[in-house]
């Protein structure tokens, strides 16, 4: 049986929530598709509900926005119980700053300057909607949506907003980043430890179950 996904992610990233549509070869009730593929399924994810859907639902293509958060531990110490769960950076980072530093990110623009060599998207354009930063403690957490995103680009995003962060840039360079559609002028690609992909959102009309889940709580 083929199925296809919301959207997929490198080694290494985690997922909230993941919207997969399948065609099903018998009738079952909703309530045995879930028990029996939990049954069966790596004991690291579990499916949450099963819906029948239109013939013109794809769980990639019909998706109009899709979520992902970013969460990173700044201090001296690294991570001990979250090991592999945060991304993380030996000093605290000025929120302030990389908050001016992102403004300049969300639109519409040719995102090519953190797009990945490997990266097999047709096009470097995406309209990001969503990129919010804020501290929660000893934790910032970044919160992306965009209609789509492109390989390693939030992970390429946030290497270049720690670069702010913690001084080694000034919050107009990523501007200068942007511009220069070239992957070369900006920063490395920070840890995949910390990204979650957190789900999509679909049309009304499709009438599905919550299908974006936040982060739970001994995460942030």
């Amino acid at each position: 049986m083929r199925v296809a996904a919301a959207g997929r992610t490198d080694a290494g990233v985690h997922a909230t929530s993941q919207i997969v549509h399948f065609d099903a070869p018998i009738e079952r009730p909703e309530s045995a598709w879930v028990r029996g593929v939990n049954a069966q399924f790596d004991p690291a994810a579990a499916v949450l509900w099963c819906a029948p859907v239109a013939a013109t639902f794809h769980a990639r293509f019909s998706a109009a926005v899709r979520h992902y958060t970013y969460v990173l531990l700044d201090r001296a110490q690294r991570p001990g119980l979250l090991r592999g769960r945060v991304g993380w950076h030996h000093a605290a980072l000025d929120v302030d700053a990389m908050r001016d530093a992102a403004r300049v990110l969300v639109g519409t623009h040719d995102f090519s300057s953190f797009r990945a060599a490997a990266c097999q998207a047709r096009t470097p354009v995406r309209t990001l909607t969503t990129l919010a930063i804020e501290r929660r403690g000893p934790f910032v957490r970044f919160d992306f949506a965009a209609d789509a995103f492109l390989h390693h680009m939030l992970r390429n995003i946030v290497g270049a907003l720690v670069d702010v962060g913690c001084g080694r840039r000034a919050a107009a360079w990523v501007a200068d980043v942007l511009a220069a559609t070239d992957r070369t002028r900006g920063a490395a690609t920070f840890a995949a430890d910390g990204l979650y992909f957190r789900g999509a959102l679909y049309d009304e009309r499709f009438a599905l179950p919550p299908t974006v889940r936040d982060l739970p709580a001994y995460v942030l």
